[in-house]
């Protein structure tokens, strides 16, 4: 059962071939479909996962927690900040934001995302790309072709779509350390340009636990295909593409897929061949220009995609909102759990003065083959930050890699847990990454089955 809020179909659906003659094969028509569905993938898995907000437009909501393996809204989700999430609609005004004096030491970012997955813009406490030198920061989100004047000392963030997703991270230091994050996030404001000194900013409001509502990924993947086309040619009436795309629309709109528009001269049978080409392609998409060093991909070019659609779909599907690599940089390692059913265990060694070289901090974090965060009885989801990990007397850092508890041979802070079986992947991330790790010139160690 899709969600009725995010993905209605525009059209009726109703005809086979939408009344129009057909050009071209059937080949032809299918392969422009498969085109599309990958070029629209990001919006419509962005709106999709805007049908799950549980607070007004352009307020905020915060989560007060952590994420656990029970929260399937977002893939490959970061445990190392509390998240506070705004959807923006910058039609009518822009909105304001504002950042309060943060302790030195706390890492903060605020990302903007707009309706085409990309990462617009990023500001954090490394750079926070503000018109004054000192917090608090107030920058202004616009819409494109806002010309209006803001007020004095307001740094604006112009954006690419009238509809864009607004990512707040507050670093979470410890266990002990909720409440101090949470305090940050109560002092952020959001509020339209045209009330931002005239009234009380509103009230933002708790992210409740998001427990197993269909995560938005299922929920694309669930549509029928003419849905899917119809609901994105409206998505796309709503937040145009951009001029670079201009070339592309010439050729879905052969089959009518078109901001407005609706599929014509293509049966349902030739969308959905496309659209399940299209799935299968955004699957087992390898970027070609992707860096792979000791087994860990780099991808450097995440964030902003250009006219890579391939590239942008798959990001969107394997974890929607990518920082910038300048940013957070996320080597990833794919590897599988087990031999015949023996759980394996593995190894990571840092040598001395190898791990992540960073401005701020770095975490390694385990995923089940879906994604999700691994299920295990220590509560152990993430090492390298909240937990101090221990060096060897050499300056060598060693992580357990694996399912079994290791207990007492194995520091506290240095297990990672993965699943007994089956496919999985761990994401290391150095949060305002040195310049070595971005040219290519630093990369983690190998991850090394024990005999």
């Amino acid at each position: 059962m899709l969600a009725a809020a995010g993905l209605a179909a525009c059209g009726d659906g109703g005809d086979e071939d939408g009344g129009v003659e057909p050009s071209g094969t059937a080949a032809d028509r299918s392969r422009v479909a498969a085109d599309a569905y990958v070029f629209g993938y990001p919006l419509m898995l962005i709106d999709a996962t805007r049908a799950t907000a549980t607070s007004p437009v352009n307020h905020f909501r915060h989560a007060t927690r952590l994420p656990t393996p029970e929260d399937h809204n977002i893939v490959r989700v970061d445990v190392d900040t509390l998240y506070s999430s705004a959807w923006l609609d910058l039609r009518e005004e822009p909105m304001l934001f504002e950042v309060p004096p943060i302790e030195e030491g706390r890492y903060w970012m605020m990302q903007l995302v707009g309706a085409w997955s990309n990462t617009v813009h990023s500001v954090t406490g490394v750079r926070p790309r503000a018109e004054v030198d000192e917090p608090p920061y107030v920058y202004a989100v616009t819409a494109p072709g806002w010309t209006g004047r803001l007020p004095d000392n307001v740094t604006p963030l112009p954006m690419l779509s009238p509809d864009a997703w607004l990512i707040g991270h507050v670093e979470v230091k410890n266990s002990d350390d909720l409440a101090a994050a949470r305090e940050v996030q109560n002092q952020l404001k959001l509020a339209p340009l045209s009330t931002w000194n005239t009234i009380a900013h509103p009230p933002s409001v708790l992210l409740p636990p998001l427990g197993r509502e269909l995560p938005p990924v299922e929920k694309v993947a669930a549509m029928d295909a003419r849905a899917y086309f119809d609901r994105m040619c409206l998505l796309m009436e709503q937040n145009p593409p951009v001029p670079d795309d201009e070339l592309t629309l010439r050729e879905f709109a052969t089959i009518g897929i078109e901001p407005g528009g609706s599929p014509e001269g293509v049966s349902d049978a030739e969308l959905t061949a496309g659209a399940n080409e299209g799935k299968r392609q955004i699957t087992v998409y390898l970027d070609p220009g992707s860096k792979i060093r000791n087994g860990w991909v780099f991808d450097t070019s995440v964030g902003d995609y250009g006219t890579n659609y391939l590239m942008r779909a798959a990001a969107a599907m394997r974890g929607l909102g990518a920082n910038l690599a300048e940013e957070v940089l996320y080597p990833s390692l794919f590897a599988t759990a087990d031999d015949d059913g023996v759980p394996i265990r593995f190894r990571l060694r840092f040598p001395p003065g190898q791990t992540p070289p960073v401005e701020a901090f770095w975490s390694l974090t385990a995923y089940t083959a879906e994604g999700w965060l691994v299920p295990n009885p220590a509560g152990i989801y993430s090492v390298g930050h909240r937990i101090p990990v221990v060096f060897s007397p050499d300056g060598t850092l060693e992580l357990a890699v694996q399912y079994e508890d290791p207990g007492s041979a194995v520091p506290p802070g240095n297990w990672l847990p993965i699943p007994a079986e089956g496919q999985f992947s761990i994401v290391l991330r150095l949060y305002a990454p040195k310049q070595v790790a971005l040219e290519g010139k630093w990369a983690p160690p190998p991850l090394e089955p024990l005999p």
